[in-house]
């Protein structure tokens, strides 16, 4: 199954994109499964390198790494949302890339399944 999580919420202070990415990592363990994350908005921020958090929290950045590990398994951010937030490029995390809207777009044709938090 192919399934595109679209994030858009805080990558801290809230669970959201905490839990969406709980989800999307146990669904990629699963056999023939594909999974494509599009982070937009704040949650941009998830996929800024070099992220430091205190002892005994999650860290979303290493979240991200094993997730984006898998040959079948796609990292997108918004480019529109890292440029108002002057994020750039050389800030994102290794597994993670600049996307674009019609890359989106493309990637909500290919899933089987689109789930937003």
């Amino acid at each position: 199954m192919k399934t595109l999580f679209i994030l858009n919420g805080a990558p801290y202070g809230e669970e959201r994109t905490y839990n969406a990415l709980r989800l999307a990592n146990s669904l990629a363990k699963r056999d023939g499964a594909e999974v494509r994350l599009f982070l937009m908005g704040d949650a941009v921020g998830t996929a800024k390198r070099g992220q430091q958090v205190a002892e005994g929290f999650y860290n979303l950045q290493l979240m991200l790494d094993r997730l984006g590990h898998s040959d079948d398994n796609r990292i997108g951010v918004c480019g529109t949302c890292m440029d108002a937030r002057g994020i750039h490029d050389n800030e994102l995390a290794e597994v993670t890339h600049r996307g674009t809207l019609e890359e989106l777009t493309e990637w909500c044709e290919w899933a089987d399944k689109v789930l937003t938090y």
